[in-house]
């Protein structure tokens, strides 16, 4: 068995991967402790995105080392990487819109883990209370914040020990952003660990402990939210 010693929840080094001929990440390294949130910051088209479907196994980096609480996970399928504990929400959300808000939770169901209270819809309806009133509706008949607060809920079903959140608060409304964010924060209170891709630096600055920034594929910057500097932000994130 892997005992992870060094409390390192996520670790990446020298990660490389390509779509074809075309590399995306180059020697991409960070990593995380258990129940931290942290961050990547970066422009569009950086590798933020692949990044994170190299860590939950949709794209298999062509070389570097990938670790999930000690183990190695570069190269595993992304179901025996979800069935390890770790949690994924993509940019496009990918909610069943034929199901109703109750079924697409029960999609997610997995047995609970040893050490944490599980995830039930009850316990979700309290965190989301807006889909708490919507049980009955289809996935497709609600708004867009809706969705995206249930396929953060759906995937929690799944007592991810970690999750990964592409984007969160793209596209959604003043209000749903605040409601992510206390959502984030309960989620840490809960001894989640949170890696989230961010546009909205102030969003990011409400909920994250560490920032990683990202520039042509690789991380350029790293620090705690509190040193984040303007001067950094513009030289990196600035269109």
């Amino acid at each position: 068995m892997n005992q992870n010693t060094n409390s390192d929840m996520l670790v990446l080094k020298g990660v490389n991967t390509f779509y074809g001929k075309a590399q995306i990440l180059f020697n991409m390294s960070l990593d995380m402790s258990q129940g931290e949130v942290a961050v990547l910051l970066g422009r569009n088209g950086v590798g933020k995105s692949t990044t994170f479907k190299s860590i939950i196994g949709l794209v298999v980096p062509k070389t570097g080392e990938i670790r999930f609480k000690g183990q190695s996970i570069r190269g595993l399928p992304p179901y025996k990487i979800c069935a390890l504990g770790l949690g994924y929400v993509p940019e496009d959300r990918r909610i069943f819109t034929g199901l109703t808000v109750m079924e697409n939770l029960e999609v997610g169901r997995r047995p609970p883990r040893s050490g944490f209270e599980p995830w039930t819809p009850e316990r979700l309806f309290e965190l989301f209370p807006n889909l708490g009133a919507l049980k009955t509706h289809l996935g497709g008949q609600i708004s867009g914040g809706e969705q995206q607060m249930l396929t953060i809920a759906r995937t929690l079903m799944g007592n991810p020990e970690m999750i990964i959140l592409d984007e969160p608060s793209e596209g959604l409304a003043p209000v749903i952003v605040d409601q992510l964010a206390n959502t984030i924060k309960r989620l840490k209170q809960n001894g989640v660990t949170v890696l989230l891709a961010e546009q909205n630096l102030n969003f990011a600055r409400r909920i994250c402990d560490r920032a990683f920034i990202v520039d042509h594929g690789r991380v350029c910057h790293e620090s705690t939210m509190k040193e984040l500097t303007d001067e950094v932000c513009e030289m990196y994130l600035a269109v």
